[in-house]
């Protein structure tokens, strides 16, 4: 009888880890529903993006003086707009596009930091 109740014991003891685990896998999984509230970058926090574009921008086009960085700030966040010459598009693009992906996910982590959101369109 004893050794019979140290195993139910046991048992219910395991299927409660078990619940718990499983608890907590779902807690993990489940994604927030509610986004923050996005904010508009401080002048600080959107100039240091709109530096970072036209760093990046100057040091891999052959015209770094026809680079030019636009900000527009509204409800969505920041939008950086890099213009550059024609000829020197192909280059800030990037092939299959990942110098512009490369950029914008610099400017992602920036804004993440800043607690806002910022895009970047190459015109």
């Amino acid at each position: 009888m004893n050794e019979q109740e140290n195993q139910e014991e046991q048992e219910n003891l395991e299927e409660q880890e078990n619940r718990e685990e499983k608890e907590n896998l779902e807690e993990q999984e489940a994604p927030e529903t509610q986004e923050a509230p996005v904010t508009q970058a401080s002048p600080k926090e959107a100039e240091g993006m709109k530096e970072l574009v036209e760093y990046i921008a100057k040091a891999i086009v052959n015209a770094p003086d026809d680079v030019v960085v636009t900000e527009e700030t509204d409800e969505q966040g920041t939008t950086l707009k890099l213009q550059v010459n024609d000829d020197d598009k192909g280059r800030v693009i990037g092939k299959q596009g990942r110098v512009a992906q490369a950029m914008r996910t610099l400017l992602r982590v920036i804004a993440a930091k800043a607690g806002t959101r910022a895009t970047l369109e190459i015109i």
